[in-house]
């Protein structure tokens, strides 16, 4: 679907850096909590930018990612992930029951705390590796992000996946390549080898189950025949690619916020136990990170924020706009890890709460006082400006954070 000359601002918006979102989410909150967008696509889209708007979003039912008429759906970009509809529009509802049956358990609150002693095993040895890069070259910036945010949530998510990590390289340039705004064909077909390596994986655990969620969900295809291998696969993928791609961007913008000034950096090395749990869900609030917002589509008319949705229409929800808005927030753009109540919905909202939010906490909580702990002067090596947003890329972030100590 193409859209005809259009006044409404295209997505992804300009931001000044890495740590504010965009300003012009502000002046679209005061203009309304639904607005007119045109995606990176250059189709029509509605924004949700308000925080009531957007959780009300979240918990109505009548909105989804599929489409009653998938070839008259706007396209959001030509990324192989969240550029259009997905699903089957007939047995979403039903579809998406049964996946939370298969992977609540597998990352429960529970089974992630038991988590949490390998999880600060292998963080450790990412600060060994930080270190280890200073010795080798002592007056040279480390790369925090290479070394500490992107391997982390890797070593994690592929142990929990049952995914080995011999292949990171890999899946982090299928992840790379699947999720950029542009990819085109190059996208889809890194989504279908993607996808072709789950399903090798996955029948790999088939013949010789293990104690992991890949070979969990095989087992699961007994009990539901609708859960097909290509489902499988999809699912898997999709996994694969949350697991690592949000948390490594958080672990770096985060250390950014408490970086970028310093005496933050010594209010959190005061009591790090005591200020880590407040801190993470600060930084969870104002980590702006995908460019376009969570893709939905109205499934009936509906009328959210005074405003009229019709059947199809695609609405875009913003979490990065939601959680900087000051009638929800005081002060919203100013970091405060002291912040309460912090009822941010950095993990969504409602039925549809992000499944790996405990275990993207259990690493955050985890990572913060070890990094600290054992680099007490840590200091960034450039300024906060001159570190690139990957504002083409489906989560955001950056791509490097160089820190010196």
């Amino acid at each position: 679907m193409t859209s005809t000359a259009n006044s409404a601002p295209q997505l992804p918006f300009d931001r000044p850096n890495a740590l504010e979102a965009p300003p012009l989410y502000e002046q679209l909150r005061r203009a309304g909590p639904v607005v007119r967008v045109t995606t990176p696509a250059g189709d029509p889209a509605w924004l949700v930018t308000s925080f009531e708007a957007v959780r009300e979003v979240f918990r109505d039912p009548r909105f989804g990612r599929s489409h009653p008429a998938p070839e008259q759906a706007s396209r959001i970009s030509d990324a192989a992930l969240q550029a259009g509809p997905s699903g089957d529009y007939e047995t979403e509802a039903r579809d998406h029951k049964v996946m939370r049956r298969l992977l609540v358990p597998a990352f429960s609150a529970p089974r992630m705390r038991r988590l949490a002693d390998r999880i600060r095993e292998l963080a450790d040895g990412c600060l060994d590796d930080m270190q280890a890069a200073h010795d080798a070259n002592p007056g040279a910036p480390v790369d925090l992000h290479e070394l500490l945010s992107f391997p982390l949530p890797v070593l994690v998510i592929c142990e929990l996946l049952g995914v080995p990590y011999a292949d990171r390289a890999h899946f982090r340039g299928l992840s790379a390549r699947v999720a950029t705004f542009d990819g085109g064909a190059d996208a889809q077909a890194a989504l279908a080898e993607f996808t072709s390596y789950m399903a090798g994986l996955a029948e790999a655990k088939r013949a010789d189950p293990q104690p992991d969620v890949i070979s969990d969900l095989v087992a699961a295809q007994a009990e539901y025949p609708a859960f097909t291998d290509d489902r499988l696969a999809m699912l898997a993928a999709g996994l694969l690619f949350a697991g690592h791609e949000t948390t490594a961007t958080r672990i770096s913008l985060g250390t950014l916020f408490l970086l970028s000034d310093l005496s933050r950096r010594d209010r959190f090395l005061a009591d790090p136990a005591g200020q880590v749990e407040s801190t993470v869900e600060e930084i969870l609030r104002m980590s702006a990170t995908g460019g376009t917002g969570l893709l939905r589509y109205a499934h009936e008319d509906v009328e959210i924020g005074g405003v009229r949705i019709a059947r199809g229409e695609a609405v875009l929800v913003s979490v990065d706009s939601a959680n900087r808005d000051a009638s929800a927030f005081p002060a919203p753009d100013r970091f405060d890890p002291a912040r309460k109540p912090n009822t941010h919905v950095a993990f969504g909202h409602g039925a549809h709460v992000c499944i790996g939010a405990n275990l993207a906490r259990i690493e955050l909580r985890t990572v913060f006082p070890l990094l600290f702990g054992r680099f007490p002067g840590l200091r960034l090596a450039v300024a906060v400006d001159d570190i690139q947003v990957l504002s083409n890329r489906l989560a955001g972030g950056v791509d490097r954070v160089p820190v010196r100590w």
